[in-house]
């Protein structure tokens, strides 16, 4: 295994849900003296340059992770060379990410990010999802920390091997 593990968290466009989880599982490593790189991107290129969604960047401020300066960027296939673990937030970015993925050993280092949630861990890849929060209000940002951070001690029990 190489040191330091890196990872990285994939959504739609790379404004919401990956930032939230990257600064997340960044932070909890941090504290639990984890050698954690971590970094996001999204399967489209729609959101490409822009900033953190202010309503995820909220929910982060709420629980006292200041959000450093975040672009969005597509997920480049390249990638897969350079990390360990590759997260999907939902199904769709985990099939994106499979068909992007160069060889099998690429595509095993794709899993679903609630697959480290021992709640639904054993559960299918359906009930594994994280829906968009961007479609909604604070509230949807609020089920989007919860079930992230529900994952990090499971994300970080694996990089640590």
């Amino acid at each position: 295994m190489t040191t330091p593990f890196r990872i990285t968290t994939v959504c739609t466009g790379n404004i919401c849900r990956s930032p939230m989880a990257e600064f997340m599982v960044a932070q909890a490593a941090q504290q639990a003296g984890v050698d954690v790189v971590v970094d996001s991107a999204g399967i489209s290129a729609w959101e490409v340059g822009n900033p953190i969604d202010p309503r995820a960047r909220g929910v982060l401020a709420r629980h006292g992770i200041a959000v450093s300066n975040h672009t969005a960027r597509q997920f480049d296939p390249a990638w897969f060379a350079e990390r360990e673990l590759i997260l999907a937030l939902d199904t769709d970015h985990f099939h994106a990410l499979q068909a992007l993925a160069p060889t099998p050993e690429a595509a095993g280092k794709v899993r679903m990010l609630r697959s480290f949630d021992p709640e639904v861990s054993g559960a299918g890849m359906q009930q594994q999802g994280i829906y968009d929060p961007w479609y909604g209000d604070d509230k949807d940002f609020d089920a989007s920390w919860q079930l992230i951070a529900a994952a990090i001690p499971g994300i970080l029990a694996h990089a640590r091997g």
